[in-house]
């Protein structure tokens, strides 16, 4: 680990207080090899490493005047991205959720407008289906035909450069609009 020297750092430190913000990155190059190093034996996504990172190292920044200088900083700065590991898991575990509870929807409303009425009923649903779709913005039908596509969310959320959160977001708010949309399709068309 290539800290940096007691001294330097103090100074540093003591620069950052003084309003100086770019010596920080003198701590986040010192600091950064290990703490990367730490989150990455503790996540499953090496993808979020970089991210929690980024997160602790403003965390700390925002943290410093609460420093003490009698104790070590990567001890600190490890401290803070367990922190944020807890809400990064947190949040993981709620979008993991979020996206079992999309498909469980998605699967429940599909099969029931194709298996519950066979023949007519179902051919206008999915008719009303395929055109509610279509009505869709364009970021909703990409996610859409991504999910439809079995594609995974993460891969989806770099082709459309946002966070799988966006995604699982996106996902939702088109699966409710394209229940509204098909009901309100069938029921004028009865």
């Amino acid at each position: 680990m290539a800290e940096v020297p007691p001294t330097t750092l103090n100074e540093t430190i003591q620069a950052v207080l003084n309003g100086n913000a770019d010596a920080f990155l003198t701590i986040v190059h010192a600091y950064r090899p290990s703490l990367r190093a730490y989150l990455a034996s503790q996540m499953y996504h090496l993808d979020d490493v970089d991210d929690v990172a980024q997160e602790t190292f403003i965390a700390a920044y925002r943290g410093l005047p609460k420093f003490r200088r009698d104790q070590d900083l990567g001890a600190w700065l490890r401290g803070i991205a367990r922190n944020k590991l807890l809400k990064y898991f947190e949040k993981s575990g709620r979008r993991h959720d979020a996206l079992e509870k999309f498909r469980k929807d998605a699967s429940t409303f599909l099969a029931k407008d194709l298996d519950e009425e066979a023949g007519r009923t179902g051919a206008a649903q999915l008719q009303a289906m395929l055109g509610c779709i279509h009505k869709l913005p364009e970021r909703m039908r990409q996610v859409v035909r991504g999910w439809m596509d079995g594609g995974k969310s993460t891969a989806l959320a770099e082709e459309m450069q946002t966070t799988v959160g966006a995604v699982y977001q996106l996902q939702y708010r088109a699966l409710k609009l394209l229940r509204e949309c098909v009901e309100k399709e069938v029921a004028s068309e009865s």
